[in-house]
């Protein structure tokens, strides 16, 4: 992947990555709104990216993009650093559906979401 991508500006860190669960952790210090919370955007870009690589390890190798994602933020996280875990709900040929828990160095859940992936043969504006 170039330097530079978002996953790299957050902090992201993949420590387990294989069809039936995929792990990364991001740091809070840096992904802070204006009242000293973890973003909710960053949390919502930290499923997006544990989703879609977990919906490409059941893709037989086709592209997987997000067409959707939602997040339900249960718990503030001021500092220290978050865990990801995502896991197939549903893997078929078009469609994916990931859910994804994010909770903080107490594994108390911060964030619960769901991200729906399509595969497709080549990447969205891909040239033939």
């Amino acid at each position: 992947m170039p330097a530079g991508q978002l996953d790299e500006k957050l902090g992201i860190q993949y420590l387990d990555y294989n069809p039936a669960r995929t792990v990364a952790t991001m740091p809070v210090a840096g992904n802070l709104q204006p009242y000293g919370l973890m973003h909710g955007g960053a949390s919502a870009a930290l499923a997006e990216s544990i989703g879609s690589t977990c919906a490409v390890l059941n893709s037989d190798g086709a592209v997987c993009v997000g067409v959707q994602v939602l997040a339900n933020h249960h718990r503030a996280a001021r500092a220290g650093v978050v865990t990801a875990v995502a896991r197939p709900v549903h893997s078929g040929r078009s469609l994916k559906t990931i859910a994804i828990e994010i909770t903080n160095e107490d594994d108390e859940l911060v964030c619960s979401a769901q991200l729906t992936a399509m595969a497709l043969p080549k990447a969205p504006g891909a040239r033939s």
